[in-house]
């Protein structure tokens, strides 16, 4: 268990001075753009703010069941800074009609839309038999939504993909052109032939893209060891709040901080690769029943620290770990340093919080063993590795903590956990939540 030396609870603490943005470890998109992860502090101050936004979201220009700009109004009116549509291989920047009562939101969705926009925005056509209205382009939505500092619509895709029976699902963020699936040979070729397709049109385009992976447990498609080695692929969702993407895993299969923990360990312990960052999103698709078992907005988002709201500031911001995931909490400051990692909640009255700081040592047993079902058969899972991966090196209660490096650890990251349950969760029995990205300890290579 850890020492007093190691961890620190104390009542929060207030700063007077300016955001340290001292960066002291770089590494890259695609081994040209900077990515600094090391010592920074977390705190809004000065042109540095906190941004809060989702990154992966679904309407009916592909399975969702709402209009863009319904969608839009939801996120908006939700305290939410910035949204990226992500509909599956497909921009919304073309003219496209639909049949309203075909459509998956049906003529309520249709009713609903005509209620939030009157005069004139709507546009439909009938025939003898059929009602169709004509999709909004995401240019026409963003330029009736934006608003500098305060609102932001990005233009994104889910590039779905798939290898065999394995589920590749990966957003583009701020693309400027269709990203079409390239395949593979295998799940971490099909990855990492669409994180290059990705970084080749940001290098062509000079325009500010990022590429995530998501839900690695959908359908189980996605191991560690698959993402382990991608290169220029530097952030996946640990928290999905679709309730179809098994973000705790089960006997057979890691969960996803398990999966997260893996990969960190390995490549800052052997592979000498940056670290994989976290993400929170919703992954929503039907809107019109909240809260539901569906799988809806407001679950999940990343809280990001940035000096505009921008794409390419938020980007930037993303890219240097200036953020973290969240189903709940918010987080007044993070600082991670070359003496360890240090945790202050923005608490809510009557909430009690848990602070766990997770990581792994110079030296941890990298053996490992494969999953067998009840026959004997190996299946298709992240392996099984030691508890010397991803451990939970010490904890404290209260609204402040901080952990101190000893010396041997590759990384630490910090998990804080409310005494609240999610109101709307992606699993039953879910608390609300927050994670910070991976401070990189003393022993990294």
């Amino acid at each position: 268990m850890p020492t007093e030396k190691n961890i620190q609870s104390r009542k929060p603490l207030l700063l007077s001075t300016a955001v340290t943005l001292a960066l002291l470890s770089l590494i890259t998109l695609n081994e040209r753009s900077s990515v600094p992860v090391n010592a920074q502090t977390l705190q809004a101050a000065g042109p540095l703010k906190w941004y809060r936004g989702n990154l992966h979201t679904h309407s009916l220009w592909s399975d969702g069941d709402d209009y863009l700009e319904s969608i839009a109004m939801w996120y908006r009116d939700h305290t939410y800074n910035f949204l990226a549509f992500t509909d599956h291989n497909v921009l919304a920047d073309k003219e496209r009609w639909i049949d309203v009562e075909k459509s998956k939101g049906k003529q309520k969705a249709f009713d609903k839309l005509k209620q939030k926009f009157p005069n004139g925005w709507v546009e439909e056509r009938k025939t003898e038999d059929k009602l169709e209205t004509r999709l909004k382009t995401f240019r026409e939505v963003a330029d009736r939504f934006n608003e500098p500092g305060k609102f932001l619509l990005i233009q994104a895709e889910e590039v779905s993909d798939a290898f065999q029976t394995s589920a590749i699902h990966m957003n583009a963020s701020n693309v400027k052109e269709l990203v079409v699936p390239r395949h593979g040979g295998s799940v971490a070729e099909t990855i990492q032939n669409n994180t290059d397709a990705l970084i080749a049109q940001r290098e062509r385009t000079g325009q500010s893209m990022m590429i995530h992976l998501n839900h690695p447990n959908f359908g189980f498609g996605v191991t560690a060891e698959d993402l382990m080695r991608i290169r220029g692929e530097n952030f996946f969702e640990v928290y999905n709040g679709h309730p179809g993407v098994n973000n705790s895993g089960n006997k057979e299969h890691a969960s996803t901080e398990r999966i997260w923990d893996i990969i960190n360990s390995f490549r800052l312990g052997e592979l000498q690769m940056p670290p994989l960052f976290g993400l929170g999103t919703d992954d929503g698709h039907a809107y019109h029943n909240i809260p539901s078992r569906a799988s809806e907005p407001g679950r999940g988002w990343v809280m990001v620290l940035s000096e505009k709201l921008t794409p390419e500031s938020l980007i930037t911001a993303m890219e240097a770990g200036r953020f973290y995931a969240s189903s709940g909490v918010t987080l007044e400051r993070v600082t991670s340093s070359t003496d360890g990692l240090d945790v202050a909640i923005k608490a809510e009255t009557d909430l009690k919080y848990t602070i766990e700081f997770m990581g792994t040592r110079r030296g941890f047993d990298s053996t490992s063993q494969p999953v067998l079902d009840k026959d004997g058969k190996e299946v298709r899972a992240t392996r099984r590795y030691s508890d010397d991966i991803g451990k939970v090196l010490a904890r404290a209660e209260g609204t402040t903590a901080s952990y101190r490096f000893t010396g041997d650890e590759l990384y630490v990251r910090a998990r804080i956990t409310s005494s609240r349950q999610h109101p709307n969760p992606s699993e039953v029995g879910e608390f609300e939540r927050a994670w910070t990205q991976p401070a990189i300890g003393p022993a990294a290579k």
